[in-house]
This record gives structure tokens, C-alpha cells and sequence, in this order.
């Protein structure tokens, strides 16, 4: 008779940590100000790290999840202005997706042309903004205003005020930190920087580095990484000023991507593109490096075929859902990559 009430108040906890079915499945876009929901998030003026005003706000933060679809128990956080292209996307793959308010503006703010003579001058500032953790004294970034300290707090407001989106899946036992080898990590241009410099430090599911890494300056590429290198995944368009320059190859290389395929034109080649992670194109851009620079991700000026489909929806598919264990062979680092930039 014992067995009875303790299988029902087993079942009864069961049922209270399951997430609430959605009463009217669909893609569900929410947004919420960084200084609305944590008290302990603070403004940065002296790197431009504000909030702005209610009438034009500069801390607003998004999220997109379809209930439509399965979930892949997996979270995308994307590092750069909010894409709601790309949010479109990656929700109807399956993934949860959020965009965050985080130190990014100190670009411009710290030096003028080639950092001081230190090979992790801007890794110290990027995982700073990061972590909060204080590791460089160009900044001071505390837990609430990082990567992590604003993701983490963003979630749980989506668990209080979105509970049929089943965000709860994310935060770990305690609610103090995300369970971040569930988590996606993307970004263009600097976003992706900071990403796979993140990643180096923390492990994740994956990265997905559009237009990047660069840090030329930098040697943090190479260094020991937390998340294992075939699950960095890089996608750029060959008149970017970062690719013509050797940035983006060398910080591909420094990564070690050489030993998971060669380089991959997504123009020429179906997926799952020899399963690379290094994926190109040269796509028409009209000759524009600033097009080429941003055309690897949804938007107005990301090429189309002639029929109007935008020509890269099989390759974001890839770099957000292949699976990671399934990798290219391996082939030799390119000799003709400029690697150390310092030298004029």
C-alpha cells in the first residue's frame, strides 16, 4: 500500500516539471530591455555600453522558438543586432534562439590601428565582455553585463513569462549559470570573434562564425579549447576585406579547421559540402566588400537565385543542424596564408 502514494506524488512531480504544452502552436518573437529585467545590469558609457531611452531603447533584446516544431534542445545565442531572418530560420530548425545586449562597443574606443605589442591584448577585453570575469585592464566588465550574466538572466525571464517555449531546459540545477553545452554560439564580423574566443573558454554544441573570426593582431586562435574543433563551423564570401586580407584564413587555420576539409565553395558544391567547416562563396555582390561582408546571413543584401530564393538556405541549414561527428579529411595548412600580420 506504500507504493501508492509514493508512485502518485512521484507522477505528480513528474507532470509540475513538464513544460506546459503551447495552446496555439506557432513561432512565438519575444523581446525584453536588459535594464527592464536584472536591477544589477549597468550602463558602460565610457566603451558606448548604454541603454538608451523607452522611446529608442539600445538594450533591447529578442527571442524566437516555434512550437510548431520539435525542439533540438538546443539554444542559439547570436552575437550581433537582432536578425530576425536568421531567427526565422533557426527556430524552424528546432532550435530555441536569443539575441543579447552585451559589451560590444568598445571597438574604436581602445586604440588606434595595431593593439599594443600583446598577442591576447583583445582576447583578454573579448572574454571579459564574455564572462565578467576581470582579465583585462583596458575594461571592467562585471558578471551582469556579460555574455553569460545577460544570457542567464534573459532566459529565466523567458521561463517566468514564456513557460509553454520550455526555456527551463537550459538553465542548470540552481538557476546560477545555462547548461552551455547546449548552446549554440553564432555572430557576424566581431560577433563571430567573440564567439569562437568564448568557446576556446567554455564548452558549447557548436560555433557558427560568419564572417570571422578576425583578432589578426591576436594568437588566442591557437589556443587550448574547451569546445572541440570540429564543432567550429565558418562561413564567409571571398571579396570580404577580412578574407582578402588573410584574417579570417588565418584565425581559420590557427583554429586547426584545416583538419576537418579543405576549403569548401558552396557554389559549386552540394551539401553537406564534404562535410567542412570551412564553407565560401563568391556569390554576385556587386563588387561590394561591405555587401560581401554581410551577405552570408539573411537579409536584403544576401544573394538570390533567379527565382528569388535567397541562394544560402541550404548552407545555414548545415551550419546550424549537421551533425558534428560527421567531419572532412583532413588536409595540409595553406602556406600561402599570411600569418603573422604584424609584419608590414
Amino acid at each position: 500500500m506504500l507504493l501508492r502514494p509514493i508512485l502518485l506524488a512521484l507522477l505528480t512531480a513528474s507532470a509540475l516539471a513538464a513544460p506546459k504544452a503551447d495552446p496555439a502552436p506557432k513561432r512565438h518573437d519575444l523581446k525584453a530591455r536588459a535594464s527592464k529585467i536584472d536591477r544589477q545590469a549597468k550602463e558602460h558609457p565610457e566603451i558606448g555600453f548604454v541603454f538608451g531611452s523607452d522611446a529608442k531603447p539600445q538594450d533591447l533584446q529578442h527571442a524566437s522558438v516555434d512550437t510548431r516544431v520539435p525542439s533540438t534542445g538546443k539554444l542559439v545565442i547570436w552575437l550581433m543586432g537582432h536578425n530576425q531572418g536568421l531567427f526565422e530560420r533557426v527556430s524552424s530548425y528546432g532550435h530555441h534562439a536569443i539575441q543579447v545586449h552585451y559589451a560590444n562597443g568598445w571597438f574604436g574606443k581602445l586604440y588606434g590601428g595595431p593593439p599594443p605589442e600583446d598577442d591576447l591584448f583583445l582576447s583578454k577585453v573579448r572574454l571579459e565582455a564574455a564572462t565578467g570575469a576581470d582579465l583585462s585592464k583596458a575594461v571592467s566588465i562585471p558578471k551582469p553585463d556579460s555574455i553569460m550574466g545577460r544570457s542567464l538572466e534573459f532566459v529565466k525571464w523567458l521561463d517566468r513569462e514564456h513557460p509553454q517555449g520550455n526555456w527551463k531546459q537550459f538553465i542548470a540545477p540552481g538557476g546560477r549559470d545555462l547548461i552551455w553545452d547546449k548552446v549554440i554560439l553564432t555572430g557576424i564580423s566581431h560577433g563571430s570573434t567573440t564567439a569562437a574566443r568564448m568557446a576556446k573558454h567554455v564548452k558549447v554544441d557548436r560555433v557558427v562564425m560568419f564572417s570571422g573570426p578576425r583578432d589578426q593582431f591576436d594568437a588566442w586562435q591557437a589556443l587550448p579549447s574547451a569546445t572541440p574543433g570540429n564543432r567550429y563551423f565558418g562561413f564567409t564570401h571571398i571579396l570580404d576585406d577580412g578574407w582578402k586580407g588573410d584574417h579570417y584564413p588565418r584565425s581559420w587555420q590557427l583554429l586547426k579547421l584545416q583538419e576537418h576539409g579543405p576549403l569548401v565553395d558552396v557554389d559549386k558544391t552540394a551539401p553537406p559540402y564534404g562535410n567542412s567547416r570551412r564553407l565560401i562563396t563568391d556569390a554576385d555582390v556587386k563588387k561590394d566588400a561591405n555587401r560581401a561582408h554581410n551577405c552570408v546571413v539573411p537579409g536584403g543584401g544576401s544573394p538570390k537565385d533567379k527565382s528569388g530564393k535567397l541562394l544560402y538556405e541550404d548552407v545555414w541549414r548545415y551550419l546550424f543542424t549537421h551533425p558534428v561527428d560527421q567531419t572532412g579529411k583532413p588536409v595540409p595548412a595553406d602556406p600561402k596564408v599570411r600569418m603573422d600580420q604584424r609584419k608590414k
